[in-house]
């Protein structure tokens, strides 16, 4: 079954909580700065009472008792402001402390989560979705981190002590300014339902234009061999437009929201000026009163506008949250037995028994494959493309399970051996072997990092490419660029071998090793193979059937199934398949000498 990830969508109290989860070892750090913000909330909160006491001393008697209140006042208001200072910091800095460290980690999360995905997970993936996923995706928590929770717990916070104090001042003029408030409601509920997915939809098109752009950028050379950089640079617009459009369309609900939101509470300033002056007119209400009343009724309004902008930032995080959470909980496939066992150093012995497998149910790619191979032993697979020679390999991997069937190795079901374990034991040897864009020494230990010197050169002269490497600008310390663009076919396959002859595993699986290099090099990789065998079980998959006659088993494959089995002269001597494809090959190499 192909590995998906869930197409429901998490609630966004559910996304919250798991945000927090995530960040509970950062908590220190993220109470001092929640305890700082809700000091500067009461900071805030008590400079206008500050100013409506200056007011009314202003009011009074200006005497020398009067002058000192007055610079009383404004001590208190300079400390008060310092304290600002230090509380805003705090608050800024931690929280973005915090978030940014949480990103660090979930960034970190995510790509383990991905790298533990069985292949069929990659196969329906593009490499720059993914990539969006780790890189821009993630990148929304410290939005909700360090943003929304943190100024949304201030915005409570001040909207409860400022409705408090109004309504401490006069009880009319305050359920006056809460007129508005259901009108700004309503709208924020709607700007809601709306703008989320459009956000997702952006967030989603960013992550294909990423993988566009990933996947060009991988075959640039293609792209200007066949003259079609016209037709990618649309290709790109496109991609571009569609995630310009989704963005453009989500801010344009937002800037219909926020003139809206300012004109609501425009109308509370208007309604306090209107009955303010008249309750004064009657005589219901002081002046400091209403001069008070305005000063706190900008705090009041702050929050509630503040609701607009801390909407949007909240739909764009969570709509990145969602899709980095829904990874999350996508299920591994392919995962240890409760009661696997770890296996030190294997013999090498292979049995597969009756294993089916098929990528799409009921479309068998192998059919009732059984076969057997000692330890030391080299098998090869023979047969035409894509009738399973490589997803048999895979299985032995365990890169995919089989349908049915059981592979044993060592007298023991696959499946109840770790994965790390198992897969300690094998090296792979692909067509197209990957290098990391590193030196050559590196890539050669890449699967023994703390490998000597000596080491390396001893791999690299088993496999036929020393001295090659010993030509090259900087020798083990040259450059191969990215996936060893540097290096020709046949280079870029001998390291690959030298990859696994210092691994040293009691498994070799060698998939078309030979495959695109010329005669010459390809003598050279058979004698590099040649010297290694009899120290290893392999496992070899080739086209080119002169590169496998010495093999101690051949098994020739048709439609996923084993159609004969033996060593080369048993197999010429049945004047069956295998003796047809070797009279193919060697008439097209005839042809090709001639």
């Amino acid at each position: 079954m192909k590995n998906k990830i869930k197409k429901q969508k998490p609630k966004s109290f559910k996304v919250l909580w798991r945000v927090i989860k995530e960040a509970k070892e950062y908590s220190l750090l993220y109470t001092i700065a929640i305890i700082s913000t809700f000091l500067l909330t009461a900071v805030n909160l008590t400079a206008p009472k500050m100013l409506t006491n200056l007011i009314s001393i202003l009011e009074g008697t200006l005497d020398q008792n009067a002058l000192n209140q007055i610079i009383i006042l404004a001590l208190v208001l300079l400390g008060l402001y310092l304290l600002r200072v230090l509380f805003r910091y705090l608050s800024n800095f931690l929280s973005h402390f915090a978030a940014w460290r949480l990103v660090e980690k979930v960034r970190v999360i995510v790509y383990e989560k991905i790298q533990s995905f069985s292949m069929d997970f990659f196969h329906n993936k593009q490499t720059g979705e993914l990539m969006s996923r780790v890189v821009n995706d993630t990148a929304t928590f410290e939005i909700i981190y360090a943003h929304t929770i943190p100024e949304t717990i201030t915005s409570v916070f001040t909207l409860i002590g400022v409705t408090w104090i109004l309504f401490s001042i006069n009880v009319k003029l305050a359920f006056l300014t809460l007129i508005p408030v259901p009108f700004i409601v309503i709208a924020s509920l709607i700007l809601i339902k709306k703008v989320r997915p459009n956000f997702r939809n952006s967030q989603r098109n960013l992550a294909e234009l990423n993988a566009k752009l990933q996947d060009n950028f991988s075959g640039i050379q293609e792209i200007q061999s066949f003259n079609q950089e016209e037709r990618e640079k649309q290709g790109v617009n496109r991609r571009a437009a569609e995630y310009t459009k989704s963005h453009l369309k989500a801010l344009n609900l937002n800037a219909i929201f926020h003139p809206s939101v300012e004109f609501l509470t425009s109308l509370g300033i208007v309604i306090v000026v209107g009955f303010g002056g008249f309750f004064a007119y009657n005589g219901d209400i002081e002046v400091v009163e209403i001069v008070g009343f305005l000063l706190y009724l900008s705090l009041f309004y702050a929050p509630i506008t503040s609701l607009a902008r801390l909407i949007e930032d909240s739909q764009h995080a969570l709509a990145g949250a969602e899709r980095v959470i829904e990874l999350l909980d996508t299920k591994v496939t392919i995962v240890d037995e409760p009661d696997a066992i770890e296996i030190e150093k294997a013999e090498g012995n292979i049995r597969f028994e009756n294993v089916n497998f098929s990528y799409i149910k009921g479309r068998p790619v192998l059919d009732d494959v059984s076969f057997e191979v000692k330890a030391g032993q080299m098998v090869a697979l023979v047969g035409p493309t894509g009738v399973g020679k490589t997803t048999l390999t895979q299985l032995l991997d365990r890169v995919y399970d089989p349908t049915s069937g059981v592979i044993y190795l060592d007298g023991i079901n696959l499946k109840k051996l770790t994965i790390s374990s198992l897969r300690k034991q094998i090296s792979s040897v692909l067509q197209n072997s990957f290098l990391f864009n590193g030196t050559v020494a590196e890539n050669i230990a890449y699967a023994k990092p703390d490998a000597t010197m000596e080491e390396i050169e001893e791999a690299a002269k088993t496999a036929r490419i020393h001295e090659e490497i010993l030509q090259m600008p900087g020798g083990y310390n040259a450059y191969v660029g990215e996936r060893g663009i540097k290096l020709s076919g046949g280079q870029k396959q001998r390291l690959a071998i030298a990859r696994a002859v210092l691994r040293n595993t009691p498994i070799l699986l060698l998939d078309e090793a030979t495959a695109s290099v010329d005669v010459e090099t390809e003598r050279k990789i058979q004698t590099a193979i040649n010297d290694i065998a009899k120290t290893r079980t392999i496992i070899a998959i080739a086209h080119r059937l002169s590169t496998i006659r010495k093999a101690d088993l051949i098994v020739v494959f048709e439609n996923g199934k084993i159609v004969e089995r033996g060593n080369h002269q048993e197999l010429i001597a049945l004047n069956g398949v295998y003796k047809r494809m070797c009279k193919v090959q060697d008439d097209s190499a005839l042809v090709s000498f001639n």
